[in-house]
């Protein structure tokens, strides 16, 4: 066995010939990529843009154009901060434990990171944060939104959201528009393989980034990133994984996750990924690969060895193992789905995980009038108040925030820790 294993053994040769490909002066893989970068000013002026976006004054500046309203809501949340009006941590496990907890010790260095996704619109996270302190509910520590771009630059949302999370201290996914989705001139996806029953062994290739969509999605990432401070993306196909590597790697701070659309669903899909991440790693061992979303079908044995592999490649703090514990209702996945006792047996065990919560409660969600649906994640603003489910789909965010509050409430009489909105709860 071990004379069969020294096959595997990288020859130096084959790491001097990925080495010159990347430094060809003549490479057009590498040219385009860099010209999208000179577009925006370089490395060093678009960092400089990116800080100066995300400052509360610009935002502020740029809301007051569009919609001013949400300083007023953004200038609440502020000061309900500032007045400690949302329970703390200590108050939340004492709520959940009473006098027990003076008896148990919390190891923080395994809390599970609550993450909710999608909070779609900016006024569903104002209502829910209303509801987190009359009711003494935990806001998430990550939110995931998967919101068209263009629409909410528009209505603000964008700005509203940006500031929001710094108020609240969560961290924070969007979803660029750039994938084969997007309409062509024919008002087709741009991607061949979608387009209904006729298609459907298509989706097997993934949403995907077609043709010159990868450097298209570069394109769209640096222009809100220099204009709107967005630094963390969805990531969903291979080849702008890699881009956002190369990315990094020249100098722009850019972070992303790997979606769930990307399938990765066994530990050697992991390392594939995780190889990359090192390849392309800086000097101080750091990777924009932050979050890393595994398939909804990966069972513990899966995640505790894809733990195994980010933690050998030095990763263990810099990229967060990402695992759906409930999913939306209606169409992506079989009900019931509710992975609360896996969280619970590999929580203690796994160090920067999230447990991400989809949809609601199954028992709650599925009595609901519009139960929660991954397709309404892909529906206009204006689809939504014409079709009249506005306040259904306030209703799934707050079921949502109801099932991050079930799991810590889970996590916590098993003595274990958890990360909420830090700004709001860790005090």
């Amino acid at each position: 066995m071990s004379d069969i294993r020294k096959r595997l053994e990288i020859s130096l040769e084959s790491f001097h010939a990925i080495q010159q490909f990347l430094l060809e002066e003549n490479n057009p893989f590498i040219n385009d990529l860099l010209n999208v970068i000179d577009k925006y000013g370089g490395v060093d002026e678009i960092n400089k843009k990116f800080v100066e976006a995300r400052k509360l004054e610009t935002i502020y500046d740029k809301l007051a154009d569009v919609n001013p309203d949400y300083i007023d809501n953004l200038e609440w949340l502020i000061k309900q901060r500032d007045n400690e009006s949302f329970i703390s941590v200590n108050e939340y496990k004492r709520k959940i434990l009473g006098n027990a907890i003076d008896r148990m010790t919390f190891d923080d260095s395994f809390a599970v990171t609550l993450e909710l996704s999608a909070c779609q619109y900016f006024p569903f996270l104002i209502k829910g944060a209303e509801r987190a302190i009359a009711e003494k509910e935990l806001l998430p520590g990550r939110i995931i939104r998967v919101r068209n771009m263009s629409e909410q630059e528009k209505d603000g949302d964008l700005l509203a959201m940006t500031a929001a999370v710094d108020i609240i201290g969560a961290s924070r996914v969007e979803t660029l528009d750039t994938k084969g989705t997007q309409p062509g001139p024919d008002g087709l996806p741009v991607n061949v393989h979608l387009g209904g029953p006729a298609t459907i062994t298509g989706y097997f290739g993934g949403v995907g980034q077609p043709n010159e969509f990868a450097l298209k999605w570069i394109d769209e990432f640096l222009y809100y990133y220099t204009k709107y401070g967005i630094k963390e993306v969805l990531n969903i196909n291979p080849g702008t994984v890699i881009l956002g590597y190369m990315l990094y790697k020249l100098g722009i701070n850019n972070e992303f996750k790997i979606s769930v659309y990307m399938g990765n669903d066994n530990p050697y899909s992991v390392l594939w990924t995780i190889l990359t991440a090192k390849l392309f790693s800086r000097s101080d061992g750091t990777s924009p690969l932050i979050g890393f979303n595994l398939s909804n079908a990966v069972n513990n044995w899966t995640i505790e060895l894809s733990s195994d592999i980010r933690n050998y490649f030095g990763f263990e703090d810099v990229i967060r193992l990402e695992h759906h514990i409930i999913e939306t209702q209606k169409s992506i996945v079989r009900q019931p789905y509710d992975r609360t006792q896996e969280l619970l047996e590999i929580a203690p065990k796994i160090r920067n995980i999230s447990a991400k919560h989809e949809g609601g409660p199954v028992e709650i969600d599925q009595t609901r009038e519009h139960p929660s649906d991954i397709l309404d994640y892909f529906k206009t603003k204006e689809q939504i108040h014409e079709e009249g489910i506005w306040d259904h789909l306030e209703q799934n965010y707050l079921d949502r925030q109801t099932a991050i509050n079930n799991t810590a409430k889970a996590l916590t009489e098993k003595g274990l820790s958890f990360i909420a909105a830090r700004n709001l709860h860790h005090r």
